[in-house]
């Protein structure tokens, strides 16, 4: 590089360094979309650096490398950008589905993404969830500046090319194998297509001929040229790809609109969020929506360093469940079919149900209606609600909960959907097995089966429990069923349906039915009602088939009823023994933070009557499992789960029960922080002598008055009350005598 390209490059980099030095003080300034997205000795967390809206349709990030289920498209430690996607992967153990792909160009054409791939270094490089930009060497000196900031269903691109050599940019529609579609309108100089992929399209029930995401490419200027490319005729009008090129040295904008509707909806979709070609002033609107959200928690007593890790948890905490309807209208992936109204996808519920549902019905409660809702229609567009559409059925992990989103949303007061379409939606989850239920094991990530629902009901409507020797992953099953049946109960008891409140109650204590008093712990059972093998330590295909645990082991989900921790108690043989169950849980090291099974743990010793051992351990794990850079997040995110815990530990308090609505208090991670809430009132957390050595609480109180138990209700934080804790560095006293309430099997 010469030295003109060296000082050019450095002038770049310390302007984008300076805009996030302007206003330092704003939420949006911490966040660093690049934590997860390397693997490190923490961990993995599957994150990619998204530019987007608050739970936007369209994800748009730089593509390192070619993804699919299991590998995401940007890695932090590639060294090479073959593009800019336009993605609607969810996680990382998903697929994509309706995908576009930029990539801007200077020399000869190159079309696979091996070809046209270009080195970029990260120093030339910034991340922020309204703005990427960087630089790549596009050989022979040659640098391209690539910058993008988005709109929910958009992307605005600036691209600078250098002064030689052909300045181009590609439009990949699809790969090869998958029969999407380009074409160029030569008199518009526009490019418009479709890519149908589905990569999880095996994993579910149904066949969606309809479905495609489309796509509109417009540019500021016209080229000079404008092609398709993938078919023995470059001049064709239809076509894998396509490809505009400028003059050498110009700085081109260009957008592009995204749809699952048509492609008259991508360019609606367009006129709608980017009706100009003003890159900044589309990057501020999207900072000033970004920051409204993020403000909405305030820290202090923080480190900077501490700021970044806790609001980059909360930017990805809000980015899911994604929007999938434009402007009154969507596409349902369940009927093939365009139908009015709003809707929202990639429900990761087996794992967001746990807390990151429960941290959106605090910081962003005006979109609770509508992802309750869009569950709904997709029940009666499919006839289930779905456990992980991505953006239908997938058939991924077990039981039914999308049953507690709805319980939680009934119980914290959230009326805009239709009950009386919800219970039949959760009723119907509960007892009606699912087609060939007793002549499949329901195995994970199983091919082409009906829609799974809570596989094995049959047996667990007649045994009171699912048999491992019938069904796969039914120790777990069984568990997580019961926690749905007490869910199910509470929407009958909302709605005033006594007999069905109480049925469902009774049969929520399932739970205890495979609890082996010889070991202590929960156990599978085989359909003669013999205990099955306990299983081990690992979490195998075989393992999940012999004992019947879904990615843990009797350890991990003895403690999983979630809503019967008085009844596990009581069959330990009281709070002491439960407690020091849990101390051996975490001395022989089965606590796996990484996953969300184990998410709850810190918090158990609340009901145990030794609320300092959650003080203790919820600060340990935070420090361990958390960490700052792009390495920094140990386990795969899952749509914002990690990432809530996080944030509900900092506050400290967290949703063991989240349809409940009561928090269990832990041990917060600063001196004063808050909640600014929908209805104008701030919650507020003051930990008095707070510090990493006193983490224990001493004595709390709520508005003024005492608080003798480690429990906050929803009701207490909407009104706006003041939580204040005096903490010290030795365990106290405070809350020991506290337990639970009995569920009810009457």
């Amino acid at each position: 590089m010469n030295l003109l390209l060296k000082l050019s490059a450095c002038g770049f980099v310390m302007a984008q360094l300076s805009i996030g030095s302007l206003n330092a003080q704003r939420p949006l300034d911490y966040v660093d979309p690049l934590i997860g997205t390397q693997k490190s000795s923490i961990g993995y967390g599957g994150t990619m650096p998204f530019v987007m809206a608050p739970f936007g349709m369209t994800d748009w990030t730089a593509q390192t490398r070619q993804n699919r289920v299991s590998v995401t498209s940007y890695n932090y430690d590639d060294q090479t950008i073959s593009g800019f996607i336009g993605t609607h992967q969810p996680a990382i153990w998903m697929g994509d589905y309706g995908y576009v792909v930029v990539m801007p160009q200077s020399g000869p054409l190159h079309v696979s993404p091996d070809d046209r791939r270009l080195p970029y270094r990260h120093s030339h490089e910034k991340a922020h969830p309204d703005y990427y930009s960087v630089v790549l060497d596009a050989g022979s000196g040659h640098l391209i500046r690539a910058e993008m900031t988005a709109t929910p269903r958009c992307a605005l691109f600036r691209f600078t090319f250098p002064r030689s050599g052909t300045a181009r940019i590609l439009v990949e529609a699809s790969r090869p194998g998958i029969f999407g579609r380009a074409s160029v309108d030569q008199e518009h100089h526009e490019i418009t297509g479709y890519n149908p992929h589905r990569m999880d399209d095996r994993l579910g029930p149904l066949s969606l001929p309809n479905f495609k995401g489309y796509f509109v490419v417009q540019f500021e200027h016209d080229p000079a040229v404008v092609r398709t490319y993938g078919m023995d005729d470059s001049s064709a009008r239809l076509s894998r790809g396509a490809y505009a090129e400028f003059h050498p040295g110009e700085t081109v904008l260009m957008r592009v609109g995204t749809s699952f509707l048509s492609v008259e909806q991508a360019r609606e979709n367009l006129a709608h969020e980017l009706p100009d070609w003003k890159f900044s002033a589309t990057r501020e609107r999207l900072q000033v929506e970004w920051n409204e959200k993020l403000s909405r928690l305030q820290i202090d007593g923080a480190t900077r360093q501490d700021k970044v890790r806790l609001y980059t948890a909360l930017y990805h905490a809000l980015l899911y469940p994604r929007l999938f309807s434009e402007y009154g209208h969507y596409y349902s992936a369940f009927d093939d079919s365009i139908h009015s109204g709003e809707s929202y996808t990639a429900f990761s519920t087996w794992d967001t149900f746990r807390a990151e549902n429960s941290l959106l019905t605090l910081l962003a409660p005006e979109r609770i209606d509508g992802m309750v809702s869009a569950l709904l229609q997709d029940y009666k567009e499919g006839g289930w609600m779905p456990k992980w559409p991505n953006p239908s059925y997938t058939n991924i992990m077990i039981s039914t909960h999308a049953d507690s989103l709805v319980a939680e949303a009934m119980r914290k007061g959230f009326h805009g959907f239709d009950r009386e379409l919800a219970w039949q939606a959760v009723y119907k989850d509960a007892m009606v097995p699912p087609d060939q239920d007793t002549e499949r094991r329901w195995l994970d990530r199983e091919e082409h089966t009906p829609y799974e629902a809570r596989g094995g009901l049959t047996y667990y409507k007649q045994l009171g429990y699912i048999p491992t020797d019938k069904t796969d992953e039914a120790a777990s099953s069984t568990l997580e069923d019961s926690y749905d049946d007490w869910c199910v109960a509470q929407v009958a008891k909302f709605l005033g349906r006594d007999l069905d409140y109480r049925f469902f109650i009774k049969r929520s204590l399932n739970d205890r039915n495979l609890f082996n008093p010889e070991l202590g712990l929960m156990n599978g059972k085989l359909s003669d009602g013999t205990w099955a093998p306990l299983g081990g330590r690992d979490d195998t295909t075989a393992n999940r088939s012999i004992s019947g645990w879904t990615e843990g082991n009797a350890w991990v989900y003895t403690w999983s009823p979630l809503h019967d921790q008085l009844g596990l108690i009581g069959l330990m043989g009281g709070a002491k023994a439960y407690d020091e169950k849990l101390d051996q849980y975490f001395r022989d090291g089965y606590n796996v933070h990484s996953n969300e099974p184990s998410h709850h743990f810190g918090y158990l010793y609340d009901f145990g009557g030794e609320p300092s051992k959650t003080q203790a351990k919820v600060r340990e794990v935070a420090a361990k499992e958390y960490g700052y850079g792009p390495g920094g997040l140990d386990g795969d995110d899952d749509c914002g789960q990690m990432s809530a815990w996080l944030i509900f530990t900092a506050l400290g308090f967290y949703p063991v029960n989240p349809a409940s609505g009561d928090y269990m208090i832990g041990s917060p991670l600063y001196g004063r922080i808050s909640l600014q809430l929908a209805n104008g009132k701030v919650f507020r957390v003051e930990a008095v002598n707070n510090s990493s050595t006193n983490v224990y609480i001493q004595s709390a109180s709520l508005d003024g008055h005492p608080l003798d138990a480690p429990i906050i209700t929803w009701e207490q934080i909407q009104s706006g009350a003041t939580l204040h804790l005096r903490m010290g560095p030795k365990p106290s006293h405070w809350a020991s005598n506290w337990r639970p309430a009995a569920v009810a099997a009457n």
